[in-house]
Parts: structure tokens; C-alpha cells; sequence
């Protein structure tokens, strides 16, 4: 299989992934907005790969929830339905409902009604977070807990007891590939997660004790969750204005949706995934012991 990947800076593309052969990948220029790119992209494809979201809006470069989520996936499904391709593959997250608190759920929701009423031969995909050496969510935890200046604590939204369940990218991966081959997942909203539950306590813990140099002395610190919350809102536009002078910023950046989320459980039945695609779920510990030196 050689993927076609849509991407807005081809060049980009190939920077950030400097391990892989250039000829087992396809870049097509463009974005969910350009069908012309797209078109060219599927006359080049057999299925369809719909990965794109956000966790974060920043409305000034046009990346809404409802923009990204809801009309991109609707532009996506329709220039898949015009060009006559039949597979297509979904990434949705555990939350998902109809009556979802977040905004950023609410969205993912609608993209999913969305692919239901499709007429594609297509699966969803939910997973809880999903854990890498190159993901936003591994590199926050390299920075707080490896930073011996700000923050000063490792903070965490109310009690810290709601439950999630990481999965390996890599896990992911198979499971989307996998599907490709087995027409049985055609018209199924798959969750997807590791072999175990953490609290955000327990798994805060576990990156503090797994990733070299991480500053033991720093504690766990509770932020309340209406603090939290009027923090997200105040601190907004400083910290668009900071993203844009320092990029890095915007990993320490969160909403008001992201502490709603972080009051949830983000758990499934690991079992359902593991039958269907014949795999086991990879160990959140055991896979960051061996990545956690390769985090930046």
C-alpha cells in the first residue's frame, strides 16, 4: 500500500517524517477546502482516510470545530461520492454523542451523522488519546514534567480521577489499515484503546517516572474546575498572540471544552478491536519505556 497524503506543504511532509523512503509516499498539495486537490488525490486512490481534527480553535486561521470537523468532512465525503470511490475510513474519538458537553465533541458527532448518511461503504474509528513520540499530548508531558522552570507544577483539571485509556499510534495505524481488508467493519463505529484504564493522576505519574530527566520534585497540583475554566476563556487571546510569536506555546494552550472532556471517562472495551483485526493492544508503559528518549 502507498499512501496518498493530502497535505498543505508536501515539503513539510517529508521534513517531519525524514525515516521514511520519499517513494513510499504520495503528496498531493492542498487542504479539506481545495477539490481540486482532492480530486487529484483520489484519482490516485482506492479509499479514503479521513484524519483531520482539532482538539483547539484558533479562529484567526480559520480553524474552527464546526469548520474543521463538520464542513471539512462533508467536503471530503462529497468529493469522495463524486469521484466514485466506495471505502472510506473515519477518525471520530470516544465521547462522541449527540448530547457531548464539549464543543469539540458535539462537532465530531455531527461529522459522523454526516458519514452515516454518506451511502460510503464506510467505518469509524473512536479512539481515547492516542500516544506517540511525535504526539502533541506526549510532548506536553515531556514539557511539564522535564522543564525545571514554568510550570513550576504539573497541573491537572479537578480531582483527576476520570478515567482514559491510551492507545498506541501504532495500534491506530493497524486498525485503519487493517479494515481496508475486511469488509466486515463496513458500516461499524469501532472504539479503540489500550489494554488498560488511568486516571489523569495515575497517568500523569507514570510519565513523571518513565521520561528521562523529568523533575521528580514537582507535585501534582489540582486546578479546580470553574478556575480552570476562567482561566481557558481569560487567557485566550495572550496566548494566541504568544503561539504566534513562539510556536511552542500552543501546546500549553487549552479550552474550556478540554476541562469539560477532562471531567469524563475516555474508556471502551479493548476486546472488540483486538477480535475484529486478530491483535493485541500494546502496553501504554511498556511502549513508552522504549519511546520516551524520543520525545521533543
Amino acid at each position: 500500500i502507498t499512501p496518498v497524503c493530502l497535505a498543505r506543504s508536501p515539503k513539510k511532509l517529508y521534513s517531519q517524517h525524514p525515516e521514511v523512503n520519499p517513494d513510499r509516499l504520495v503528496p498531493v498539495a492542498g487542504d479539506l477546502f481545495d477539490a481540486k486537490a482532492m480530486h487529484a488525490a483520489l484519482e490516485l486512490s482506492q479509499a479514503a482516510i479521513h484524519l483531520v481534527g482539532i482538539i483547539i480553535a484558533r479562529p484567526l486561521r480559520g480553524q474552527t470545530f464546526h469548520r474543521i470537523h463538520v464542513k471539512g468532512t462533508q467536503n471530503v465525503v462529497n468529493a469522495v461520492r463524486g469521484h466514485g470511490t466506495r471505502r472510506y475510513l473515519h477518525m471520530s474519538a470516544l465521547g462522541t454523542r449527540p448530547d457531548a458537553v464539549s464543543k469539540y465533541h458535539q462537532t465530531k458527532w455531527a461529522a459522523e451523522e454526516i458519514v452515516r448518511k454518506s451511502g460510503l461503504d464506510w467505518t469509524i474509528f473512536r479512539p481515547s488519546i492516542i500516544h506517540g513520540p511525535e504526539g502533541e499530548f506526549m510532548r506536553l508531558m515531556k514539557r511539564f514534567m522535564c522543564n525545571c522552570f514554568l510550570p513550576t507544577v504539573i497541573p491537572y483539571f479537578g480531582s483527576g480521577t476520570a478515567k482514559l485509556q491510551p492507545v498506541s499510534v501504532k495500534d491506530v495505524a493497524s486498525c485503519f489499515v487493517e479494515s481496508l481488508f475486511r469488509p466486515e467493519t463496513i458500516g461499524q463505529v469501532l472504539p479503540l484503546g489500550g489494554p488498560r484504564p488511568y486516571s489523569w493522576i495515575e497517568l500523569y505519574e507514570t510519565c513523571r517516572a518513565l521520561i528521562p530527566g523529568a523533575q521528580k520534585w514537582k507535585p501534582l497540583v489540582s486546578q479546580p474546575v470553574p478556575v480552570a475554566k476562567a482561566i481557558a476563556v481569560a487567557s485566550t487571546p495572550l496566548m494566541a498572540l504568544t503561539e504566534i510569536l513562539v510556536k511552542s506555546a500552543g501546546l500549553f494552550r487549552f479550552d474550556v471544552g478540554q476541562v469539560q472532556m477532562s471531567q469524563e471517562d475516555s474508556v471502551c472495551d479493548p476486546t472488540i478491536a483486538e477480535r475484529i483485526f486478530g491483535i493485541r493492544m500494546r502496553d501504554f508503559e511498556e511502549e513508552l519505556s522504549v519511546y520516551a528518549d524520543q520525545i521533543k
